[in-house]
């Protein structure tokens, strides 16, 4: 179904970017049915080359789509919903957000009351189709919401959530990478302290990261059976995470978790 989708991403950044990356990933993905609009064309021109229609305007973009995805900033939508709705068509277009905090409500003060809408909070891992993507929508019937799904499994796995969490999915989901790079960088800090060179620690810790990221997905177990295999009594393993615990690691992870969330939500 999805391969049959005019797809247009408004405000192509980053996130825009990735999950136009990961669509074209898709072997039976066809770029002529993907537009991107950004003020600054010429920093799509990659995407140009392979055959996506490359806009500065997003009504000729939108105009067009079967399915639009917003990838403006929040303080954004609103504007660019303004700005599209003229060429919208409510009986058979599909309006995506991908803006934090910005609610259905909110996009409905703009849109046509008939108007399918979703909210999607994917991460940029969509670029190797790895992300993690929450959605929740209004309006939409079965078929649709089974196209979204597609078009965001595409680039990685999907859970529809309620909206009410679609804040909470922000922060474990989208800002959630940058704590686990975080987290990473850490690690190549210190296996450079001890002694490799920054590329081997690099390979070392990636594929360390890939690995426990894997057995959790696959055994489906919690972390902390997996922590206990290599805990061994008077091991170096234990002594490792107690002086983790002592400097605040897990608080820290907590407290910078929570503390994302109060940004939204304010």
């Amino acid at each position: 179904m999805l391969n049959s989708q005019k797809i247009a991403i408004i405000g192509c950044g980053n996130l825009g970017t990735s999950i136009a990356n990961g669509l074209l990933m898709k072997e039976d993905f066809d770029p002529k049915n993907l537009s991107l609009t950004k003020r600054n064309t010429s920093a799509l021109a990659e995407f140009e080359a392979k055959g996506v229609h490359v806009h500065s305007d997003n009504k000729v973009a939108a105009k067009y789509a079967d399915v639009i995805l917003l990838g403006v900033k929040p303080y954004n939508v609103a504007t660019i919903l303004r700005e599209i709705q003229p060429v919208l068509n409510p009986k058979k277009q599909l309006i995506i957000s991908l803006a934090t905090g910005v609610t259905l409500e909110e996009m409905y003060q703009v849109l046509y009351p008939e108007t399918v809408t979703f909210r999607a909070m994917p991460n940029i891992a969509a670029d190797i189709q790895e992300s993690i993507t929450c959605i929740c929508q209004q309006k939409a019937n079965p078929g649709q919401i089974s196209l979204v799904k597609e078009l965001f499994d595409s680039i990685g796995h999907t859970l529809t959530i309620d909206e009410s969490l679609m804040e909470a999915a922000t922060v474990l989901g989208a800002c959630g990478i940058a704590y686990v790079l975080r987290f990473m960088r850490a690690m190549i800090q210190g296996g450079i302290q001890i002694g490799f060179d920054a590329h081997t620690a690099s390979q070392i810790v990636n594929q360390t990261v890939k690995g426990a990221a894997e057995l959790m997905i696959q055994k489906n177990i919690h972390p902390e059976a997996a922590i206990d295999k290599v805990t061994t009594p008077k091991g170096c393993t234990i002594v490792g995470l107690n002086e983790m615990e002592h400097q605040g690691f897990s608080s820290a992870m907590v407290r910078g978790v929570i503390a994302s969330y109060q940004k939204i939500e304010k």
